[in-house]
């Protein structure tokens, strides 16, 4: 919702900051035309009524830093590269500009006039959902296509005819290559997320959506991060474009608290395992789909209401999960990284890095699904011994200085720190179910034993042995 401006962003006098150089790597680009300055209020933009109506309704009253710096530049035409931090209300800075110049217009069938490139499904999803009262209000038709859904259900859309197209690049690009899709009436190009669809592989795909829209529309960059993964879009695509950086880097938000448990490996899955039984919800990262999907039995064996999501479940599984945990279903969502960007839960204070990120990007991102739009939040990684080097090298690369502690299962400072408890039933060792033990084990392998106790067994078993024979 957008009751009330970000904390974080706006300069010590309350206006946006207008960065000369993003300080993630990108070169800031010249702009020749002056800049509108920007917007103190929706009311200053001159929005449809309908569409202010519609905004009212839903608590969107003032503009958030980003909004406010992009809007006025956005909405007269002008191509915009804006960088915000994730939660900080970059869907609706080029959602509204993209309805209020497309609306009053109509798409003949296959050919939308304005196109949102984004890197994910639920991504997608979420913009398509942020975006659908106020289409609806303007009468803007919208259509969201999607890799793990029916194509053909897709096309029969576009040929209905939609204004706006939102849409993960190798779906369109298949629609594309099917004439289900033609791009030459495009006029606005929204590219969300930019730098995660590079790092996807997305870039040729991207290049050549690009190449089909119309030479002298408007285009949109937003993403949390700007750095020269997508330079190569910016210099190519984007011309004459306004740069906003209303935040500095995810990570020096300062409503996030960021801490770092130095934990013993064998410890380690004891101790998400109590963070996952706290009250409330939490989104617990792990590197592979299935450690994901072991440890989210693992905790339903435990009596903790566990989900998985990853890019192995299909769109209609991740959909409902992903409900689920919004709704309160399921209290705890273990992920992979598909979850780092294109979330958004209302209310989620705690994120736990099981197994922690690769590189600092990733950590921002994931982090990024707590202390959203203003609201407060902790982001929890747990570090084995060999882990340490790499973790502090990644949060030095991030900007950020998280509390160390040192802890186990059952300390109360993991209480302090996350809420942790014991899980409400133990794990069942029977009916087929090996009791988890942490990635990379093998169920059947026995527990190494100490000398003591292997002499006690083997002296049982001689015992036992003799009272057999003289039995007989």
């Amino acid at each position: 919702m957008n009751a009330k401006p970000s904390a974080s962003g706006p300069s010590p006098d309350g206006r946006p900051q207008r960065a000369t150089a993003p300080q993630d790597g990108l070169p800031a680009p010249q702009s020749e035309s002056p800049e509108l300055p920007p917007a103190t209020s929706f009311d200053v933009l001159g929005l449809p009524p309908e569409l202010v109506k519609a905004m009212t309704g839903l608590g969107v009253t003032e503009p958030f830093p980003i909004q406010a710096a992009t809007l006025p530049n956005a909405l007269a035409g002008r191509d915009v590269l804006g960088r915000a931090r994730t939660g900080s209300g970059k869907t609706l800075a080029f959602g509204l500009a993209l309805l209020v110049r497309t609306a009053g217009r109509r798409a003949e069938s296959k050919r939308p006039l304005a196109l949102v490139l984004v890197p994910t499904r639920e991504l997608a999803q979420q913009v398509s959902d942020a975006l659908e009262p106020y289409a609806q209000a303007l009468k803007v038709r919208l259509a969201t296509v999607v890799g793990g859904l029916s194509i053909n259900r897709q096309s029969a859309l576009l040929r209905t005819g939609a204004e706006v197209v939102i849409a993960t690049p190798g779906r369109l690009a298949d629609l594309v290559s099917r004439r289900d899709c033609h791009l030459n009436q495009v006029r606005i190009t929204v590219l969300d997320e930019a730098d995660q669809m590079c790092d996807l592989g997305f870039l040729p795909q991207v290049s050549e959506i690009l190449d089909q829209v119309r030479g002298d529309g408007q285009r949109l960059l937003f993403s949390a991060t700007l750095d020269r993964d997508v330079d190569q879009l910016v210099r190519s695509y984007l011309h004459d474009p306004v740069l906003a950086s209303v935040d500095q880097v995810a990570g020096s938000v300062t409503t996030m608290d960021h801490h770092v448990l130095n934990i013993h490996a064998a410890d380690k899955y004891a101790t998400a395992t109590e963070i996952a039984a706290r009250d409330g919800r939490v989104l617990m990262f792990l590197d592979t789909k299935a450690g994901v999907d072991q440890f989210a039995r693992h905790l339903r064996a435990s009596g903790v209401r566990a989900g998985a999501l990853h890019s192995g479940k299909s769109q209609p599984q991740r959909t409902h999960t992903l409900g689920q945990f919004k709704d309160g279903e399921i209290t705890v969502l273990v992920a992979t990284n598909v979850a780092a960007r294109g979330i958004h839960i209302d209310a989620l204070d705690l994120v736990v890095n099981v197994d922690p990120p690769a590189d600092a990007k990733d950590y921002l991102h994931r982090g990024g699904r707590t202390a959203r739009a203003g609201e407060s939040g902790n982001v929890v990684t747990l570090v084995t011994p060999n882990q340490r080097r790499d973790v502090n090298r990644m949060m030095s690369e991030a900007g950020i200085r998280p509390t160390v502690t040192q802890v186990r299962s059952g300390d109360q400072q993991l209480t302090t720190i996350t809420g942790a408890k014991r899980p409400p039933s133990p794990v069942r060792s029977s009916g087929g179910n090996a009791p988890f033990r942490g990635i990379g084990t093998h169920p059947g392998r026995p527990a190494k034993e100490s000398r003591k106790t292997a002499e006690a067994r083997k002296t049982a078993e001689a015992r036992a042995a003799a009272r057999v024979r003289k039995g007989r």
